[in-house]
């Protein structure tokens, strides 16, 4: 047996014998690129301990890789369908793993937030790569079960980012939680050399390399303005990226309908399964992201979980990924996409409400049916859409169609940590300011407490400490014979001490109640999009009402195009 797979899948006249271990190959690279995000969740306050960071600096660290990761992608599934589907996976394992070393040793929010956007620009390569592998080395009759398995690790990576990144922190710093992405990188290059075929298109024309670059600017700006606008305020850079964006996406629609070879036709979004797919994938990521976002910072500030225990206890999201998963793939086949899906998005919507109940006194116990209704929807939800999107693309665009699916998600959770995140700070500071009114603390304490739940926390216990140091003044006083000093010193002492406990009692309220409203906002927004996917996804065998009969002709073709090689 040969140590290096060389034989094209192309050129195979029978499945793959060992595509099973090459989905195991595909899986672990898109393991760590989704954890890569989870994972420093956990491991910002130690980062921003160590290096100093402003809340800016922290938000770009996080976001640094989410640019590029997004912007790149259709581009890059494009270059890897005509040159090399596993050449760009295994580059972007390069490339990713070299960031990874790089975040470790530099010491300065530049330097972090440098290579997380190389980490980032691995992470575009990656993604749409292991899609088109897995639909090109996969028969299409085993291909639903094989998305399936790449879903679930999907929600796997999202519950164990934390708990990788809590288990590291409990005995190295935060450069570990960079570290470990390179030993996982080096086992997929060697896997993929040894287990994954290479792929690419059979007959792929000249790559149409303006609408690419097109598309990079229109992500680009998009995905910037998404965070800048919603977290620092809608300036100049906010806006020229807003105009950027819209004018990037008139030019790119304009330019790939007239090309006769685009390097994604946009046509198929004008298709109801094809549209209502990448909406419900956006609308998943939106919500799961944002809920991820608040939920991990509601375990460790107020619940006062360590990074450890906050990844643990994400784990029923997890479980919960992989058993819906198994329903899908029983439930699918037999009652068709339209009620899987609409069904998870239900239940998403379902776990969303439910946390609208989140107040001062809840516990874990109480996020648990939460966590564990997400996760079930995640899985009877994503796996079809993701099946549906791929099959819309023919063998020759398989890594593009890979890119689609996976920008809608990054589109997706971008704008879940954005508006999500928004409306939690705003909701947060709002229920502070009334919390606090008459207590008498400074303006300019307020104001940093506001800023964010551990910043409050932060003010809480520098009240705290003050409070300590005046009854340790208290006790020397007494000790030395000054009655009355020391009981003056003690009587400020305990008022202090008590101003801390209503302070931290403030801010856990406070945050407590903007988890849930953010909660709310959140569940009207998946509901109304799940009325919205409902009503473009077609019926199980036949034609959407108001759907041409011949648009159906010509919409099964492409759903079916990439298993006729």
């Amino acid at each position: 047996m040969r140590l290096v797979m060389n034989e094209p899948v192309e050129g195979m006249d029978r499945p793959y014998a060992r595509r099973w271990w090459a989905l195991l190959v595909l899986c672990l690279s898109l393991l760590i690129i989704v954890m890569a995000n989870t994972a420093l969740t956990v491991a910002a306050p130690d980062m921003t301990q160590d290096l100093g960071l402003s809340s800016a600096d922290l938000q770009w660290v996080i976001d640094g890789y989410t640019v590029p990761y997004a912007a790149l992608m259709l581009l890059l599934g494009a270059i890897g369908d005509k040159y090399s589907r596993r050449g760009a996976l295994i580059l972007g394992l390069f490339v990713f793993g070299g960031g990874a070393v790089a975040g470790s040793l530099v010491d300065s929010s530049t330097g972090v937030i440098a290579a997380r956007a190389v980490m980032g620009v691995g992470a575009a390569l990656i993604m749409p790569a292991t899609l088109s592998l897995l639909a090109a080395t996969f028969p299409r009759e085993e291909r639903a079960k094989a998305i399936t398995l790449w879903t679930a690790t999907a929600g796997l990576a999202i519950a164990a980012g934390p708990l990788v990144a809590g288990a590291l922190l409990e005995h190295h710093g935060w450069s570990s939680t960079f570290l470990i992405n390179v030993p996982i990188a080096a086992l997929a290059i060697v896997g993929a050399l040894v287990l994954v075929p290479p792929s690419r298109a059979a007959h792929h024309h000249h790559i149409d390399h303006v609408g690419g670059l097109l598309s990079v600017v229109w992500i680009g700006s998009l995905v910037y303005m998404i965070i800048e606008g919603p977290h620092f305020g809608w300036g100049v850079k906010a806006v020229t990226a807003a105009v950027v964006a819209g004018a990037g996406l008139v030019a790119f629609v304009v330019w790939e309908l007239r090309h006769p070879r685009p390097v994604v036709d946009v046509r198929r979004f004008a298709h109801r399964r094809f549209a209502g797919s990448n909406l419900a994938v956006a609308l998943f990521f939106l919500a799961v992201f944002g809920a991820f976002y608040y939920l991990t910072q509601h375990l460790q500030f107020v619940l006062g979980y360590d990074a450890l225990d906050t990844g643990m206890r994400m784990l029923p999201l997890a479980g919960a990924v992989f058993v819906g998963s198994a329903l899908t793939g029983y439930l699918t086949p037999r009652i068709g996409m339209k009620i899987t899906v609409t069904a998870g998005m239900v239940g998403g919507t379902a776990a969303l409400a439910l946390l609208t109940r989140v107040d001062a006194a809840s516990s874990y116990g109480d996020l648990v049916p939460s966590l564990t209704i997400l996760g079930l929807a995640i899985g009877l939800a994503l796996s079809p859409c993701t099946d549906a999107i791929m099959g819309a693309f023919p063998e020759a665009e398989l890594g593009v169609g890979g890119a689609v699916n996976d920008t809608s998600l990054e589109l997706g959770g971008s704008l879940g940590i954005a508006i999500l995140g928004s409306v939690l700070a705003s909701s947060y500071s709002a229920h502070l300011s009334d919390a606090t009114a008459g207590s008498k603390l400074p303006a300019g304490a307020l104001s940093t407490a506001q800023d964010s739940v551990g910043a409050g926390y932060a003010v809480a216990q520098g009240i705290g400490d003050k409070a300590r140091q005046l009854g340790e003044q208290a006790a020397r006083a007494g000790h030395a014979g000054n009655t009355e000093k020391a009981a003056q010193l003690k009587a400020q002492a305990d008022q202090l001490a008590h101003g801390a406990q209503r302070m931290a009692d403030a801010v856990g309220s406070s945050f407590s109640d903007a988890v849930a409203h953010t909660s709310l906002i959140g569940a009207v927004v998946l509901g109304v999009g799940t009325v919205l996917v409902a009503f473009l996804l077609p019926r199980k065998g036949g034609v959407h009402p108001g759907e041409a009969p011949e648009q159906a002709a010509e919409e099964q073709p492409e759903l079916t195009g990439a298993a006729t090689r």
